[in-house]
């Protein structure tokens, strides 16, 4: 059968059985074959028989390809590889691995050599799925708590969750996990991508792995080897069915997204997919990814791509949101720079699907003008490094001036206000999967990546951190001490704030990932959750802060906090002055938020310095909700006037 207009690319299969394959390819190729393989691995071929432009497709008959049939794609003409069997951009699940070590050089466009033996499959897919009563939360912005995790790392060790299930989909919506999630007060998991992904040739010769997932292959793809039974569509239904039960737990799903590269490598690299379709047709000229490619949004199927993936996530698994690595990538226009109206972020801004989910931009990448925080339009939220970066100065040993600490706790209105955006477009975070972990953002000063393969050359230098005295694990009782006041003071901070807290999955437990900062290689208990040996003492504490945060409407707020909303007194309980502001000695600072009924009042107490120092409250009574420097057992307390606190300290009082 042949039609005069294209089908949508990918294939498609149609209820009566029949299908179509479509895809775009550069303007010198001369001839596509739709390979099929059988259940022995015997290859049949179809050529493709209409083409329009770029575009060239098949129609296939009844009884062609069903849900699990195996295909790939094979290309000829000027710059092609006929021997390169390449997946499909827009597969829905792919089965087999990609083999980097049997024949080195092997996926490059210049070999010879047929790579059938050495690639995945692309696999029909039967999207059907029994969604029942699903609905999805809609958390508002102002409500949300982020949780940053891993599929896999999450439940590896998790002592509650069947050994069979650990480490998959199926896994991590065990009820031994969602509990955790629950009783924590978190609203929305941020997954670390779940995109069928690869690992780099350089790190399969090593032995390692992209553990973090940010070498995509397949963009609609749930990653097969997190699924239970990982065969066929298996990663489909399962990724699906942990959705709906995340869902029923009131959990949203935000998935991070990798659209600014792909695994293929740079110029020279390997054709597993887009490099084989059209060599020239979906990369930019120039890297501002730090990963040898950067894919080009302006270029149309690309963009098509992109698009499709976004909506097909939303209304196939009913995913919440998505967080983009490197967004500024995505934004740039065809001449390099970052475009807030360019292509891609106007296609996103008209698409009514995308408007009802959550987007947030990792708002930087390596090249020039890369770094745009503040510079997304709404309604996206965006991760917030300075805030990262203030605080954890600020908490380690390196007091920032007061005023600097104001503009973070009160959502950053000097990035986000001036674009009509609100408090909540500030993600705010203390660590991320990248970076070190909290415990050991106040363990080491000096990171610990030997295992990463590369002498210690990779992560960041810029930690920000503090080892308290003595790099690594201690005894010493001062030391731990002071150790476990600087993470509960930076938890606390993040809490408080205004805008969108993000906690990384593990920080409440204690994890430690003994000073790598940069463990994306490692799929082991380097990277894997510790669940034989939580800080229960800590978990107890965030669970509480998360409370504090729950119950108190005044520390989320909807828009930004007014003269008439707050008042900030220095600790004697004098008005702050613009000289107390700017003074980087200033060790104290209060800050009164007004509700819309005196008990919902809130009294945030900052204390940054180890010298003694009473705090002269405002007018009345209050009840201390929470202070970094009591232990969870601790009574409440009552207080009217005078308050001593101990060393750095923050404190959340209720006006009684």
């Amino acid at each position: 059968m042949s039609t005069d207009l294209p089908p949508p690319f990918g294939l498609t299969l149609h209820p009566e059985g029949t299908a179509t394959v479509a895809l775009p390819l550069s303007s010198h190729a001369s001839g596509v074959d739709l390979c099929l393989f059988d259940a022995s691995g015997a290859e049949r071929r179809l050529p493709f028989t209409d083409r329009l432009g770029t575009t060239w497709w098949i129609s296939l008959p009844t009884g062609t390809v069903a849900p699990g049939t195996r295909y790939g794609i094979r290309v000829s003409g000027e710059g092609h590889n006929h021997a390169k069997l390449l997946t499909d951009p827009w597969a829905k699940a792919f089965d087999g691995k990609l083999d980097w070590l049997t024949k080195p050089g092997v996926h490059g466009l210049a070999d010879p050599t047929d790579t059938a033996p050495f690639v995945p499959r692309s696999i029909v897919v039967d999207s059907t799925f029994d969604w029942a009563d699903d609905v999805r939360p809609k958390t508002v912005w102002t409500d949300t708590v982020i949780y940053e995790v891993h599929v896999k790392g999450a439940t590896m060790t998790h002592p509650d969750v069947p050994a069979d299930l650990r480490g998959t989909y199926a896994g991590f919506c065990h009820p031994a996990f969602v509990g955790h999630l629950a009783a924590l007060g978190v609203t929305a998991v941020e997954l670390l991508p779940i995109h069928h992904h690869v690992p780099e040739e350089r790190l399969a010769g090593l032995g390692l792995t992209n553990y973090w997932g940010y070498n995509t292959l397949g963009f609609l793809a749930p990653h097969a080897a997190y699924a239970h039974a990982p065969a066929g569509t298996d990663a489909v239904r399962e990724c699906k069915g942990m959705v709906k039960l995340l869902h029923e737990a009131g959990i949203e799903v935000i998935l991070d997204v990798v659209y600014n590269h792909s695994c293929e490598g740079g110029p020279g690299g390997a054709a597993l997919s887009f490099r084989g379709l059209d060599p020239n047709g979906w990369y930019r000229p120039y890297d501002t990814t730090g990963c040898g490619n950067s894919l080009d949004l302006n270029q149309p199927a690309m963009l098509s791509l992109v698009m499709d993936s976004l909506r097909y996530w939303v209304e196939e698994f009913h995913v919440d949101g998505f967080r983009f690595d490197l967004a500024t990538t995505l934004a740039r226009g065809r001449r390099g720079d970052f475009e807030a109206a360019g292509v891609f972020l106007n296609a996103v801004a008209q698409d009514p699907v995308l408007a009802t989910v959550k987007l947030i931009a990792e708002a930087w990448d390596v090249g020039d003008g890369g770094y745009q925080v503040g510079s997304f339009p709404a309604p996206w939220a965006e991760w917030n490094d300075r805030y990262r970066d203030l605080m954890r100065d600020h908490w380690n040993n390196a007091p920032r001036p007061l005023g600097a600490v104001a503009r973070r706790i009160t959502g950053n209105p000097d990035l986000f206000a001036a674009s009509g955006r609100r408090p909540w477009s500030s993600v705010n975070l203390v660590t991320a999967h990248d970076g070190f972990c909290l415990r050991d953002l106040v363990t080491y000063n000096d990171k610990h990546n030997e295992a990463n393969g590369e002498n210690s050359r990779d992560g960041s230098n810029d930690n920000r951190s503090w080892n308290h005295g003595v790099e690594g694990d201690t005894d010493e009782p001062k030391i731990s001490s002071a150790r476990s006041r600087t993470q509960r003071n930076l938890l606390a901070t993040l809490f408080i704030s205004q805008g969108t807290p993000m906690l990384v999955a593990g920080d409440e437990l204690g994890r430690t990932q003994g000073g790598n900062n940069n463990a994306y290689c490692l799929d082991s208990e380097v990277s894997w959750i510790d669940w034989a040996n939580v800080d229960t003492a800590l978990l107890d504490f965030v669970r509480a802060l998360l409370l504090v945060r729950r119950t108190s409407a005044v520390l989320r707020q909807r828009e930004w906090i007014a003269d008439a909303g707050a008042q900030w007194f220095a600790p004697d309980g004098s008005e702050m002055t613009i000289a107390r502001w700017d003074d980087p000695e200033g060790c104290g600072l209060q800050l009164l938020l007004h509700g819309n009924e005196a008990s919902e009042d809130r009294l945030v107490v900052l204390h940054e310095w180890i010298t003694s120092e009473c705090f002269t409250l405002p007018a009345g009574e209050w009840v201390l909700l929470l202070s970094t420097a009591l232990t969870n057992d601790a009574p409440v307390v009552v207080v009217d006037g005078i308050w001593e606190p101990q060393f750095p300290t923050l404190a959340v009082f209720a006006r009684r």
